[in-house]
């Protein structure tokens, strides 16, 4: 008798339903985020030129009256906030990330400097541009995507892309900050913030600085010398001796007064330039220093007194942190541009994280399109640039 044996041909069906890939949806998230961007087109930007050109038409009108030109500036305000609207649609669905521009800075001097800055404000214009052009594309975009949604199917995710291609250059073209001019805008209200807080800083060091220093001296050596007034003829030895320690004190405060003097501004530096100032600055340093300024002229004032005091900083940093042995100081011009360069061998680490003295150092060289660099591996050696304009 012959065993039967069990049949093995059923599960052949079932290995080949495995290996077929899971299924998964026709389009992906980001088509459906682009589809839903070409179906809301034709209503917003309906409602932005309908919008738009009540703002026009109205402004042009009553442009002979006196709320005309009003009329126009607070629908340009408003155009600002419908092109934030825009950029937020656009990174949402498009996902096109476009900086804001600079907010309108508030002109002083009343309601004409404002009607002024407002009317010239170029974002608002771009944003104009942008409703007018909008409006027969965004009505294109639906009518095309409606139909293809429901017979094109399968070349939806290219009809797509190609449309959203032309939403994507727009948004870049007019909604996108210029970019130079606002960077620069920017930058320069940043820059300006840290030189009017540089400048009162300075002021509040000098005010303290005589206030508790010469000032004082001065006062005492005012009193000794009533008080030796008063005992000259009493007893005049008494009277000589405080004449001699009134002469102590008077030392004492020209030196303090030659020393702040020398923290404004050094007599050195206006009369030999900033090679000769940088050899006294480093003569006083404690650590030796050894400078090499290799200059065929000399640079604008302002800048000399900036890469001064750089230097003069980062020599009291050498002193106080590195523990290092020996520094060097290297001056040279590269172009258009200053570079002052401190080396040491101390044992590095030096860093700009926020709050240290160099990140301070790093703004106020930033606020004349400076730059520091440093390279400070733990270990040592530090090696600090920094970069000035010449001009």
């Amino acid at each position: 008798m012959t065993a039967s044996l069990p049949r093995t041909t059923a599960p052949a069906a079932d290995e080949d339903t495995e290996r077929l890939p899971p299924p998964r949806p026709v389009l992906s998230a980001q088509t459906w985020r682009e589809i839903a961007h070409l179906l809301t087109n034709v209503w917003i930007d309906t409602a932005a030129f309908f919008c738009v050109a009540a703002m026009l038409w109205a402004g042009a009108l009553l442009s002979v009256t006196v709320v005309g030109l009003p009329l126009l500036a607070v629908g340009l305000r408003g155009c600002r906030q419908l092109g934030r609207f825009e950029r937020a649609r656009a990174r949402l669905l498009l996902d096109v990330r476009i900086d804001e521009p600079s907010p309108l800075r508030a002109e002083r001097g009343g309601f004409f400097p404002w009607l002024w800055t407002t009317l010239r404000d170029p974002v608002g214009w771009r944003q104009v541009l942008y409703s007018l052009i909008r409006l027969p594309w965004g009505g294109l975009t639906f009518f095309v995507t409606v139909p293809a949604l429901l017979l094109a199917w399968p070349a939806l995710p290219w009809i797509a892309r190609g449309l959203t291609t032309v939403d994507r250059l727009l948004v870049r073209t007019l909604l996108a900050p210029s970019d130079e001019l606002e960077r620069r805008v920017a930058e320069l209200e940043s820059d300006r913030g840290v030189v009017v807080d540089t400048a009162a800083a300075d002021l509040r060091r000098i005010e303290r600085d005589l206030h508790d220093g010469a000032q004082a001296r001065l006062v005492s050596l005012a009193m000794d010398l009533g008080l030796a007034k008063e005992k000259l003829l009493e007893d005049p030895e008494a009277a000589a001796r405080m004449v001699d320690e009134a002469h102590g004190e008077v030392k004492i405060a020209l030196q303090e007064l030659r020393d702040l003097a020398r923290g404004i501004h050094p007599a050195i530096l206006t009369d030999r330039g900033l090679g000769p100032a940088l050899s006294a600055l480093a003569a006083r340093c404690t650590v030796p220093v050894t400078v090499t300024a290799e200059l065929p002229d000399r640079p604008a004032p302002a800048i000399e007194g900036i890469a001064y005091f750089t230097t003069s900083e980062l020599l009291q940093n050498v002193s106080k942190h590195s523990a290092a042995h020996t520094a060097e100081i290297e001056v040279w011009r590269t172009d258009q541009r200053l570079l002052v360069q401190v080396r040491d061998d101390g044992h590095g680490g030096a860093s700009t994280t926020e709050g240290s003295g160099l990140a301070g150092l790093a703004d106020r060289l930033s606020s004349v399109d400076g730059l520091l660099v440093l390279d400070s591996p733990p270990g040592g050696p530090t090696r600090i640039t920094a970069e000035l304009p010449w001009r």
